[in-house]
């Protein structure tokens, strides 16, 4: 079995994004549907930072309005999935909704992850609508200061 290394490229991930979204609010006008029911239920993605330290790497993704039991994490062969669904409520007597521009629908995020990393430590908070998910590096993978003698 051979393995390849990808040099990962933030700046193409973040072009690779504005893309998407301006494509998605270009296009969203007329994909959405028309009428008193007429709220965006396509498929939206929500923002992701993604951080390195000599210790660990960290995801913190925005889901405001949404709780940590409409998220699911998994990490299997090396890729971290993040998927979730942010539904509509509309139970609310006396109320017209003039405007809706948050998007509802399912949505799923995936990042390949370095095979440095350990599975054992892995941690996962959600507060105030931004969920961080840190995935500690294996010891072996961290940087060592090396004495000379």
């Amino acid at each position: 079995m051979t393995t390849s290394l990808i040099r990962w490229n933030p700046a193409a991930d973040l072009y690779r994004d504005r893309l998407d979204r301006l494509f998605d609010r270009a296009f969203s006008d007329f994909l959405a549907p028309v009428g008193d029911d007429a709220v965006s239920t396509r498929r939206w993605m929500p923002a992701v930072d993604v951080r390195e330290t000599a210790d660990a790497l960290t995801f913190s993704v925005e889901l405001p309005g949404m709780k940590k039991e409409d998220v699911h994490i998994t990490l299997e062969n090396n890729v971290l999935t993040i998927s979730g669904d942010r539904k509509f409520e509309k139970n609310v007597d006396g109320e017209n909704f003039h405007r809706v521009e948050r998007s509802y629908g399912s949505f799923a995020r995936s990042f390949t992850v370095p095979g440095n990393v350990s599975y054992e430590g892995i941690d996962a908070k959600f507060e105030n609508g931004v969920l961080n998910v840190v995935l500690p590096k294996a010891e072996e993978a961290k940087p060592r200061r090396i004495e000379i003698k």
